[in-house]
């Protein structure tokens, strides 16, 4: 009887849970709206100022400028929670921290143009960025300087979850000519293949690449600076790293390199040269290891690989 008590009662708590959860997404997502239009209306105090993809980009085009993006999980991390690609640490959290208040006139810092109009989304994206500044809003504004302006992290989000894509091939284009005729070190996780099977650095003079864990990288970030510390000033270096790219672009900046954090630019390329309508899976992801790779054709790719680190 005992037995069956506790079963029913915990059958009662589970059921009660769950009641609770279903109360809770309505309201999460009422609150999330709210919150917005408060921001849109200027309601709430918008301290923050973002460029747009196109202002972004010409700074990128027309000076040596560096970039460093943060996005919606660097946010995350900022707030010392564990993301996909990087379990959380207080020396990450630290990093991020600074890097976002945006301290050197040539590193640019790129943030989520999420402060005014949702509008450019699909409904989908605009729910998850009501969603993101319900809940990471007072991390942008204790953590970012508001005397700064900022640049737009969609740069390289520049497709897939957008309403209107009819900018998004003149912004590829743009990228295209910033590697232009550069000597680009190009430093990606075991299954990114930037620029592999796409024309993303077809006008580079050339490629080298440092191939770094995907996940977890953080942990041996001292030896991926020290690899890429080994070639000249006047290669133009891309990390695609997530997390752990920004302490080393921050870090290869302060010794004089010229660095450029794509983060997630190859994908959407991809997707913007499918056609996709929504996310899904690139083949050449799922490729690890000389065997494979070798398997697929990217003979050219293993040959710009100078340095694997694990």
């Amino acid at each position: 009887m005992i037995l069956f008590r506790r079963h029913g009662l915990k059958k009662d708590t589970d059921m009660g849970k769950n009641m609770i959860t279903q109360v809770k997404k309505p309201v999460k997502k009422w609150m999330a709206h709210f919150v917005y239009e408060m921001h849109r209306h200027n309601l709430l105090p918008n301290r923050l100022k973002v460029l747009s993809v196109d202002e972004t980009l010409d700074v990128l085009l027309n000076t040596n400028k560096s970039m460093v993006r943060f996005g919606d999980g660097e946010l995350v991390m900022i707030c010392g929670r564990n993301i996909i690609f990087q379990t959380a640490a207080p020396e990450i959290t630290e990093e991020l921290r600074r890097i976002i208040g945006y301290q050197y006139e040539d590193l640019i810092v790129t943030i989520p143009d999420i402060f005014g109009d949702l509008d450019m989304y699909l409904p989908a994206s605009k729910a998850f960025w009501e969603d993101h500044l319900l809940f990471f809003r007072r991390a942008y504004y204790k953590y970012c300087n508001t005397d700064k302006t900022y640049y737009n992290t969609t740069v390289s989000r520049g497709y897939v979850t957008l309403a209107d894509k009819s900018a998004s091939g003149g912004w590829f284009r743009k990228f295209r000519h910033v590697f232009a005729g550069k000597d680009l070190v190009m430093v990606e996780g075991c299954t990114a293949h930037n620029g592999v099977e796409n024309d993303l650095f077809s006008e580079a003079a050339s490629v080298r690449r440092i191939v770094c864990p995907s996940s977890n990288a953080y942990r041996v970030r001292d030896r991926i600076l020290e690899e890429c510390l080994k070639f000249e000033r006047d290669k133009l270096f891309l990390f695609a790293l997530g997390v752990t790219a920004k302490a080393l672009v921050e870090a290869m900046f302060l010794k004089g390199y010229r660095v450029i954090d794509i983060g997630n630019l190859d994908m959407e390329y991809e997707w913007y040269l499918r056609g996709a309508e929504k996310k899904e899976p690139i083949p050449k992801h799922g490729i690890v290891g000389e065997e494979a790779n070798r398997k697929a054709g990217y003979e050219e790719y293993l040959s710009q690989i100078v340095c694997y680190i694990e």
